[in-house]
Protein backbone atom coordinates (compact mmCIF):
# COMPACT_ATOMS: atom_id res chain seq x y z
CA UNK A 1 0.00 0.00 0.00
CA UNK A 2 1.54 3.33 -0.92
CA UNK A 3 1.66 5.92 1.54
CA UNK A 4 -0.30 8.24 -0.69
CA UNK A 5 -3.62 6.01 -0.11
CA UNK A 6 -3.32 6.18 3.71
CA UNK A 7 -4.09 9.96 3.48
CA UNK A 8 -7.11 11.70 2.44
CA UNK A 9 -7.52 15.63 0.93
CA UNK A 10 -10.43 17.22 3.10
CA UNK A 11 -12.09 20.63 3.10
CA UNK A 12 -13.77 22.13 6.23
CA UNK A 13 -15.19 25.41 6.13
CA UNK A 14 -12.99 26.14 2.55
CA UNK A 15 -9.72 25.22 3.78
CA UNK A 16 -7.76 21.99 2.52
CA UNK A 17 -6.39 19.85 5.14
CA UNK A 18 -4.60 16.58 4.33
CA UNK A 19 -5.53 13.55 6.79
CA UNK A 20 -4.33 10.08 7.69
CA UNK A 21 -7.28 8.04 6.53
CA UNK A 22 -7.25 3.75 5.92
CA UNK A 23 -8.19 2.96 2.63
CA UNK A 24 -11.19 1.10 4.33
CA UNK A 25 -12.88 4.17 6.98
CA UNK A 26 -12.28 6.42 3.72
CA UNK A 27 -16.77 6.76 3.49
CA UNK A 28 -16.54 6.68 7.35
CA UNK A 29 -14.15 10.22 7.51
CA UNK A 30 -15.77 11.64 4.42
CA UNK A 31 -19.37 11.31 6.22
CA UNK A 32 -17.77 12.75 9.13
CA UNK A 33 -16.30 15.66 7.17
CA UNK A 34 -19.38 16.62 5.67
CA UNK A 35 -21.22 16.62 9.15
CA UNK A 36 -18.44 19.33 10.45
CA UNK A 37 -18.11 21.21 7.37
CA UNK A 38 -22.18 21.53 7.53
CA UNK A 39 -22.07 22.14 10.63
CA UNK A 40 -19.52 25.22 10.54
CA UNK A 41 -20.78 26.52 7.64
CA UNK A 42 -24.23 26.83 9.62
CA UNK A 43 -22.44 28.33 12.77
CA UNK A 44 -20.71 30.80 10.48
CA UNK A 45 -23.91 32.17 8.68
CA UNK A 46 -26.13 32.10 11.99
CA UNK A 47 -23.51 33.96 14.10
CA UNK A 48 -21.78 36.01 10.86
CA UNK A 49 -18.05 34.91 12.27
CA UNK A 50 -15.35 34.12 10.03
CA UNK A 51 -12.86 33.01 13.04
CA UNK A 52 -12.63 29.56 11.74
CA UNK A 53 -11.09 28.34 15.05
CA UNK A 54 -14.18 29.93 17.17
CA UNK A 55 -15.97 28.01 14.39
CA UNK A 56 -14.78 25.15 14.79
CA UNK A 57 -15.26 25.43 18.53
CA UNK A 58 -18.75 25.80 18.51
CA UNK A 59 -19.32 23.35 15.78
CA UNK A 60 -17.63 20.70 17.48
CA UNK A 61 -19.51 22.05 20.84
CA UNK A 62 -22.99 21.30 18.71
CA UNK A 63 -22.26 18.25 17.65
CA UNK A 64 -21.25 16.56 21.24
CA UNK A 65 -24.36 18.29 22.35
CA UNK A 66 -26.60 16.12 19.75
CA UNK A 67 -24.49 12.89 20.69
CA UNK A 68 -24.87 13.35 24.18
CA UNK A 69 -28.85 14.49 23.79
CA UNK A 70 -29.59 11.50 21.57
CA UNK A 71 -27.51 8.52 23.64
CA UNK A 72 -29.17 10.06 26.85
CA UNK A 73 -32.69 9.65 25.33
CA UNK A 74 -32.15 6.35 24.23
CA UNK A 75 -30.67 5.33 27.53
CA UNK A 76 -34.05 6.80 28.66
CA UNK A 77 -36.59 4.77 26.12
CA UNK A 78 -34.09 1.43 27.40
CA UNK A 79 -34.72 2.58 31.21
CA UNK A 80 -38.31 4.03 30.99
CA UNK A 81 -39.62 0.33 29.80
CA UNK A 82 -38.87 0.38 25.32
CA UNK A 83 -41.81 -2.16 25.09
CA UNK A 84 -44.41 0.75 24.36
CA UNK A 85 -42.28 2.07 21.62
CA UNK A 86 -40.93 0.70 17.90
CA UNK A 87 -38.11 -0.29 19.36
CA UNK A 88 -39.16 -3.14 21.42
CA UNK A 89 -41.08 -4.21 18.26
CA UNK A 90 -37.90 -4.63 16.37
CA UNK A 91 -34.87 -5.18 19.01
CA UNK A 92 -32.38 -6.06 16.08
CA UNK A 93 -32.50 -2.11 14.87
CA UNK A 94 -29.58 -0.87 15.56
CA UNK A 95 -29.90 3.03 15.03
CA UNK A 96 -26.70 3.89 15.73
CA UNK A 97 -26.18 2.14 12.52
CA UNK A 98 -28.71 3.61 10.57
CA UNK A 99 -27.67 7.16 11.24
CA UNK A 100 -24.15 6.16 10.52
CA UNK A 101 -25.34 4.67 7.30
CA UNK A 102 -27.68 7.68 7.10
CA UNK A 103 -24.89 10.14 7.39
CA UNK A 104 -22.54 8.27 5.16
CA UNK A 105 -25.10 8.59 2.50
CA UNK A 106 -25.53 12.47 3.17
CA UNK A 107 -21.56 12.75 2.39
CA UNK A 108 -21.58 10.96 -0.44
CA UNK A 109 -24.45 13.10 -1.72
CA UNK A 110 -22.40 16.11 -0.56
CA UNK A 111 -19.32 15.28 -2.76
CA UNK A 112 -21.29 14.25 -5.81
CA UNK A 113 -23.52 17.01 -5.67
CA UNK A 114 -21.01 19.83 -5.02
CA UNK A 115 -20.14 22.46 -7.37
CA UNK A 116 -16.60 21.90 -8.65
CA UNK A 117 -14.51 24.55 -7.75
CA UNK A 118 -12.84 26.03 -11.12
CA UNK A 119 -9.19 25.79 -11.05
CA UNK A 120 -7.16 29.09 -12.21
Amino acid sequence: MSDESRFLDISLLGKEYRVACPPNEREALLAAVALVDGKMHEIAEKTKSNIAERIAVMAALNIAHEHLSFRDEQARLAKTGAEHTDIAKNPGLDFGAVRRRIVDMEAQLDVVLRPQEKLL
